[in-house]
């Protein structure tokens, strides 16, 4: 590691610990050359799979298009920001989970839609209005009623499951 201060090549580090809850290694060094002290923090750089468009086309993954997709559909509803920044942290870590090197747009868009289900029912219709391209005001009625037939997210979390899971 350079230091900032003189650029000579030789610092050592002094002291390591865990920073944002583990995601990254904030580390103090010492200057060799020169003396001074300077803080770096260190975290693991995971490629995000590329997008498989609906016509075909490959594009990098691009987490503000998908932000700004979801704060459309969450626009004046009462969600928290914490929850909003849950999710968004969810969906990234299914992306890198996954393993892929490329995923389909549209089973981004199904994975996207299921955070919006458990955060904010209103958001979830707005966004499966546009992302399903519903025609007519049929299309909202049967998503609304999908939605209603379906357990809560409290409901789905007090439910026990069939199988155990491994």
């Amino acid at each position: 590691m350079y230091c900032p201060f003189c650029g000579k090549q030789d610092t050592k580090v002094i002291d390591s610990r865990l920073a944002s809850e583990g995601a990254q290694v904030r580390r103090r060094r010492e200057c060799l050359d020169c003396g001074e002290r300077f803080t770096t923090f260190e975290f693991a750089e995971l490629v995000m799979p590329r997008i498989i468009k609906s016509n075909g086309d490959r594009e990098p993954f691009n987490e503000k298009k998908m932000i700004s997709g979801m704060m459309r559909a969450l626009e004046k509803r009462p969600v928290e920001s914490e929850s909003v920044a849950a999710a968004i942290s969810r969906l990234q870590h299914r992306l890198r989970a996954s393993g892929e090197r490329e995923i389909a747009a549209r089973q981004l868009g199904e994975w996207v839609m299921n955070e919006l289900r458990a955060l904010d029912q209103v958001a979830y219709v707005r966004f499966a209005s546009v992302y399903r391209s519903f025609e007519d005001v049929n299309a909202f009625r049967e998503e609304i009623e999908r939605l209603e037939n379906e357990p809560s997210a409290e409901d789905r979390k007090n439910q026990i499951p069939l199988l155990p899971e491994d």
